[in-house]
């Protein structure tokens, strides 16, 4: 079950801009890869860089990140602040 927080963190989330969540992503990518033995994936961490890098500047990514973001352009009004 996904816990609150993370709905939460979700939610924050829609609300950064596509260079800030493309950013995060990398972020991501990049502590989750020093938390793990990268000798268990099929990708080295060279092959992984360059793939996340490929991927942010993949314009169908883009284009998917943005039909998502106004798919829930809604939640915007579910009374949050921006911070």
């Amino acid at each position: 079950m996904i816990s609150p927080k993370l709905l939460e963190i979700d939610r924050s989330i829609r609300d950064l801009s596509l260079e800030e969540q493309m950013w995060l992503l990398e972020s991501l990518v990049k502590n989750l890869r020093k938390k793990t033995n990268t000798n268990n994936f099929p990708l080295n961490s060279q092959d992984i860089e360059k793939e996340i890098a490929e991927m942010a500047n993949d314009n169908e990514i883009k284009t998917e990140i943005h039909a998502i973001d106004e798919e829930f352009a809604i939640t915007q009004m579910d009374g949050l602040e921006k911070q």
